[in-house]
């Protein structure tokens, strides 16, 4: 691989590398960790409108759509009205409560490992890095 000084290209490369990590763990469960992610925070959220799970997963609404449509294709979730009929909610189907709870211990595998590769203290310094680029 070419050597960059870009940090932009060497956090995509490292993204890369873990998503990939994370992907080949929930294969098995027929999800992606984006996938994974969506069904791990609507469920947290308890059906929430739209706009609200856009924001918690920092993904703008066009990109949420796109990640939403396979997931209501193959059944895991579904779209609702809320209260005011202009809005509307996302939840899981018992489907998708089902693989979800089969994802989560493939899930903390790719966890274990990852804090593995790194160990505690890298781990932890990486993760307050994170916290710093995220909150500027």
């Amino acid at each position: 691989m070419l050597f960059t000084t870009c940090h932009c290209t060497r956090l995509r490369r490292a993204a890369h590398t873990v998503t990939r990590l994370y992907d080949e763990a929930l294969a098995d469960a027929g999800l992606t960790v984006t996938q994974f992610s969506l069904l791990r925070t609507i469920s947290r959220l308890d059906e929430p409108y739209i706009s609200t799970l856009a924001e918690a997963t920092g993904l703008e609404r066009s990109t949420l759509g796109r990640n939403l449509r396979p997931l209501e294709k193959a059944g895991l979730v579904a779209f609702g009205r809320a209260e005011d009929a202009r809005m509307r909610v996302v939840r899981l189907t018992p489907g998708g409560e089902h693989t979800l709870q089969q994802a989560l211990p493939r899930w903390r595998t790719a966890q274990r490992r990852l804090a593995d590769t790194l160990g505690a203290e890298r781990l932890a310094a990486l993760e307050a890095l994170l916290d710093d680029v995220v909150d500027r």
